[in-house]
């Protein structure tokens, strides 16, 4: 045979090699695009995302337990005897039908005896609130209630109030503690009342500004009937100061995950003389405390926070 016929020979088996290693390419990339989308899928059918898992939502609306702390208005203050705790019509952890605290519609009646605490104590200020919060924390509650700051308002004058920085400290040093010894805690914060709102109310009472001569709450308070400039700026003062507190109420409970604010609910109730004590016309009535503990079951059982 001569060279041309044996170059010619070379080149079709070259040509037939390229064609076999072109099919035998296609075949493979053809595998390998079934595999991409389900050696079981129809031919142009891709297989479906399947949808990631809903994450489980961090608050629960329906806790198991409820631990309370706060000052006189938690402790039920007034509500039943005059100038006396009453901590069964408490908004958050009483027992009384009539009130139908926090407690009693989470829980019902027996585990709300049996899963409820109350560590407020009459007078206490944000100062305490980190050791009535180690307390609370000791009961690995599900949901902590706080109402405080009303008291660090309520001083001999405006000039003593607590300052703004010092309730800031103190109220997450509170939530530290609590972050501490129960992480997963769930804390609901109300609002600071409108104190100048129950001045408004209850100096239509004689019987009450005579209580309110003890001592109560006396930068706002004292000389219930004086509107004239010193005491209207006086008066004014502190309702700064209890708004104030209620923007670090909300700030320091909004870099918390598990801490929902009122959003300001209680500071804007407008509360009447039936909702105040008919023994000081300042503290919750019973009928005031149910309106708390509707305010605080609606909070706490939203779907958002």
């Amino acid at each position: 045979m001569s060279g041309r016929g044996r170059a010619g020979m070379g080149q079709g088996m070259r040509r037939r090699s390229l064609t076999v290693l072109a099919v035998l390419t296609v075949a493979a990339v053809g595998v390998t695009g079934c595999d991409a989308v389900g050696g079981d899928s129809p031919p142009g059918e891709e297989k479906k995302a399947q949808p990631a898992p809903r994450p489980t939502p961090v608050w629960d609306r329906s806790p198991d337990s409820v631990a309370a702390v706060g000052d006189s208005i938690t402790r039920g203050f007034d509500a039943c005897t005059v100038l006396s705790d009453c901590p069964e019509v408490s908004w958050a952890t009483g027992t009384s039908p009539e009130v139908a605290s926090l407690a009693l519609r989470l829980l019902g009646g027996d585990r709300a005896v049996s899963h409820s605490w109350n560590y407020a104590k009459t007078g206490a200020r944000m100062a305490d609130l980190p050791g009535q919060m180690a307390q609370a924390a000791t009961r690995l509650p599900e949901l902590v209630t706080v109402l405080a700051g009303a008291n660090d308002a309520c001083r001999e004058s405006p000039e003593s109030m607590t300052p703004v920085a010092d309730f800031r400290d103190d109220f997450e040093d509170a939530v530290a503690t609590l972050r501490r010894a129960a992480p997963k805690a769930q804390l609901y914060v109300s609002s600071v009342p409108d104190l100048k709102r129950l001045w408004s109310e209850g100096r239509t009472n004689p019987l009450g500004k005579q209580v309110w001569k003890l001592g109560i709450c006396p930068s706002m308070l004292a000389d219930a009937d004086v509107v004239d400039a010193a005491a209207t700026a006086r008066r004014e003062s502190v309702q700064q100061r209890v708004e104030d507190y209620n923007g670090v109420l909300r700030e320091v409970c909004e870099a918390d995950e598990r801490c929902r604010f009122d959003d300001g609910a209680v500071y804007e109730y407008r509360f009447g003389t039936d909702q105040l004590s008919h023994w000081d016309w300042f503290h919750p009535s019973k009928n005031g405390q149910a309106r708390l503990a509707e305010i605080a079951y609606e909070a706490v059982t939203a779907k958002e926070g």
